[in-house]
């Protein structure tokens, strides 16, 4: 039995440290790139930022798990990042990281060798791992067969693929590629790839959509494809390499939207004079807007009215932002929409209806038992009016 002991103790040491998870590295990042150096091993960075819920979730459900941790502990020099402070400001630069979490496998000399960015469940996150290591199947290696002028269509929708979750924007330059070496797009197959990774509206791949418009809606849904053009729209103006006047834009919408150009274009200038801070331009744009189109989605309209709440000061336009609220609150009579009209007539001055939608308000909360404090602190304001 003495002898046994020892060999249990063993045994059960070797388990507790195989059963540890992902081990992170806790030193600073130059220590990171030395052991990585004298190992000979590839360093995989958890970029992260303290909000992304997602990177939360891989932390708890997916690095503590023990096949994971024993896979990349023995592969990887593993650290954690967060992108929003220290080196982490400046990784987050040099590989174009837009989306959390990004898994960043590099080398020791800082080349980036992998990367895919969201959440993985652990099976999947243990293949990106497999993926990473294999020197055949990395972004590297297709990149450096990409670079050489390979243009076989299989490869180039596997890199196109692989290039998309990186989420980085690299996939649209491949994507075209690929279109390119097709004759004919009308396949089950290049319409699911249109769909899927076209994101560039002046792309042969995009002209084919907005020419055969009813045949992917037929397939894919008019929701689905209506959001998706509207989405590109949107990138090209707000991301594009150039920014396009308003003039500009508003071509744009009567090119791809000519049935609704008008009132895509007046929502569009709500939101692009909000961003600059001008207020008149937003508050005109906004008059003009619920003035030309109808509109009964009561969030937009209680959204609005409480924007002009916060932002606008004149009288003549705050009464215009009252009405959008009464509106909201006609079409659904909501805690939130309430409050708003609530604090619209405190601001104009009206002590008694302010009082009167401010206590409506308070009383939906309650049956819902949502929070009312804004509310609540509405009320006391307005027992100090005159």
């Amino acid at each position: 039995m003495q002898k046994l002991f020892p060999t249990l103790l063993l045994l059960f040491t070797t388990l507790l440290l195989n059963a540890q998870g992902v081990s992170f590295e806790n030193g600073g990042w130059e220590e990171v790139i030395n052991k990585a150096k004298k190992e000979n091993r590839l360093i995989f960075i958890d970029a992260y930022t303290t909000w992304c819920g997602p990177c939360k979730k891989m932390s708890r459900d997916v690095f503590t798990k023990d096949e994971v941790g024993n896979f990349y502990n023995s592969n990887f020099v593993n650290v954690k990042m967060d992108m929003e402070k220290g080196v982490g400001l400046d990784l987050a630069e040099r590989y174009d990281v837009k989306a959390y979490p990004t898994l960043l496998f590099i080398n020791s000399e800082g080349d980036l060798i992998h990367r895919a960015a969201g959440y993985h469940e652990p099976g999947d996150f243990l293949t990106l791992g497999q993926t990473a290591l294999d020197p055949n199947t990395n972004i590297s290696a297709f990149e450096k067969r990409y670079e050489s002028g390979d243009r076989d269509p299989d490869f180039l929708r596997k890199y196109t693929n692989m290039r998309y979750y990186a989420a980085d924007g690299s996939h649209v330059e491949v994507a075209n590629a690929y279109i390119e070496t097709q004759d004919d797009l009308s396949t089950e197959e290049n319409m699911e790839f249109i769909v899927g990774f076209v994101d560039d509206i002046d792309s042969k791949g995009f002209q084919y959509l907005m020419k055969n418009r009813p045949a992917f809606e037929e397939k894919y849904g008019q929701r689905n494809i209506t959001g998706k053009i509207q989405n590109l729209i949107y990138n090209k103006i707000y991301y594009g390499e150039t920014k396009p006047t308003l003039e500009e834009i508003e071509g744009i919408f009567q090119k791809f939207f000519p049935e609704k150009s008008g009132e895509l274009y007046s929502n569009f200038k709500m939101s692009y004079f909000r961003q600059l801070g001008d207020r008149k331009g937003y508050a005109d744009a906004a008059i003009e807007r619920y003035a030309k189109y109808d509109c009964d989605d009561y969030s937009q309209l209680n959204e609005t009215a409480w924007t002009f709440y916060e932002v606008i000061d004149d009288k003549d336009y705050l009464k215009k932002a009252l009405k959008w609220g009464k509106k909201s609150v006609k079409l659904s009579n909501r805690y939130e929409n309430n409050d708003t009209v609530a604090h619209l007539y405190y601001k104009l001055g009206c002590k008694r209806k302010a009082m009167k939608y401010a206590k409506k308000s308070i009383e939906l909360a309650r049956e819902k038992g949502d929070d009312f404090s804004i509310t609540q602190a509405l009320i006391e304001k307005i027992n100090q009016m005159d």
